[in-house]
């Protein structure tokens, strides 16, 4: 997720916040103020506002520390972990790539939904031990809630929320924690984790529309078990079924690519002769000389037979039109010490995700600081087009 800010480092891990995450946020403490203020008529407005603040920060504190066990397993296993991100449907670990074999899938799968549910247990063991009610006082004996103090009905709220949300997630829809324990157990049976993928792909895009169908009766008055109904619940499902959908069907675009790239050089789909530029050309030049003359977007910048920078049109772009003939390339170029390179023998999907990463078109090739060749976002997608349908044919 490209969106937001960064908060700090937990364990050496990236800690973001999407902007969509205020919004969820704002309604957590929403709601959690409403349900209390029901529990509890005798609470005031700004108990029941602080507690339901409090609320929300350890739902989503709990909400980290369930993508935190995903990330730490991972990160201990050899796979790279960018960050970590709250967003709009709570949390998500960028994980530079897929686990390289199913017993490892698993485990990093499950390993969320567990924390989630010991994270609830413990909540709820505590709320209930330090909670003492007067049942006596209660108009109902078997809802002691609002005989209980502040500190056990928060702990016992986010508890069961924490159930909740480790149950959710071990629904058997891909890319839902579930879904990856699924494709994990396909994977293992059929030794193929593409068609694992495929398969837990399907099965996640069922219970999406399941949830999509399901969301749009609730609004219009169904009344569904456990979930009930209203216009509001029910819009929520069929959102969550939306994102479901559309997650599970980038996952499995992305395990393709993965698929298609693997074992792939540079070398192999990367241009040999760029053209290329001097640093002490005007911009007037580059762009009348160069620019005007091909339809490439970036050119390298060559200076005694080495690497010096790279510039592009978005360069261009930032010197006003009048002072074209006085700037150089080298006053506006990227310089090679800022820029991202490759090798020719690095793989292919390594150069993709960090094309994807630095939202660059173009990665210079650099073979003992001497540039041997260019690969764009464009190449990479060009062999993806030529390959993945037929490579998907031979998989069915």
């Amino acid at each position: 997720m490209s969106g937001g800010f960064r908060i700090g480092k937990i364990f050496g891990i990236n800690i973001r916040i999407d902007w969509s995450w205020f919004f969820i946020f704002v309604l957590v403490t929403w709601n959690l103020a409403i349900v209390f203020g029901q529990l509890h008529l005798d609470w005031g407005i700004l108990l029941r506002w602080g507690l339901a603040l409090v609320g929300s920060l350890l739902f989503f504190g709990s909400v980290l520390a369930h993508e935190l066990a995903h990330s730490l397993y991972a990160r201990s296993k050899g796979v790279p972990i960018r960050s970590i991100t709250l967003f709009l449907f709570g949390g998500v670990s960028n994980i530079q790539r897929e686990p390289e074999a199913p017993g490892q899938e698993f485990v990093m799968a499950i390993i969320g939904p567990a924390t989630s549910l010991l994270i609830g247990i413990i909540f709820l063991l505590i709320g209930g031990a330090i909670g003492t009610p007067d049942v006596g006082a209660v108009p109902n004996p078997g809802f002691l809630l609002p005989a209980l103090g502040p500190i056990s009905t928060i702990l016992l709220v986010i508890g069961s929320i924490n159930i909740v949300i480790g149950i959710f997630n071990l629904i058997p829809g891909f890319p839902l924690d579930g879904g990856r324990v699924l494709r994990s157990i396909l994977w293992r049976i059929t030794g193929d984790v593409r068609r694992a993928t495929r398969w837990a792909t399907w099965v996640g895009q069922v219970i999406a529309w399941l949830f999509i169908i399901g969301g749009i009766a609730m609004a219009f008055g169904v009344r569904l078990p456990i979930l009930g109904t209203g216009l509001i619940a029910g819009l929520w499902l069929a959102f969550i079924g939306w994102f479901l959908y559309s997650a599970a069907t980038q996952s499995y675009q992305q395990v393709v690519i993965q698929d298609v790239l693997e074992g792939v050089p540079v070398s192999r789909m990367m241009r040999t002769d760029p053209p290329t530029v001097t640093p002490d050309i005007s911009v007037d030049s580059l762009v009348y000389e160069h620019v005007m003359q091909t339809d490439d977007y970036a050119f390298p910048v060559i200076e005694e037979d080495h690497l010096a920078g790279i510039v592009t049109l978005q360069d261009v772009r930032g010197i006003p039109r009048e002072e074209w003939s006085d700037k150089t390339v080298n006053e506006i170029m990227t310089p090679l010490p800022e820029l991202v390179t490759v090798t020719p023998d690095q793989q292919a999907a390594e150069a993709l995700e960090r094309l994807t990463t630095r939202d660059v078109r173009q990665l210079p090739v650099v073979d003992d600081g001497h540039m041997v060749g260019l690969v764009r976002r464009q190449d990479i997608i060009k062999w993806l087009q030529l390959h993945s349908d037929s490579d998907i044919e031979k998989q069915e």
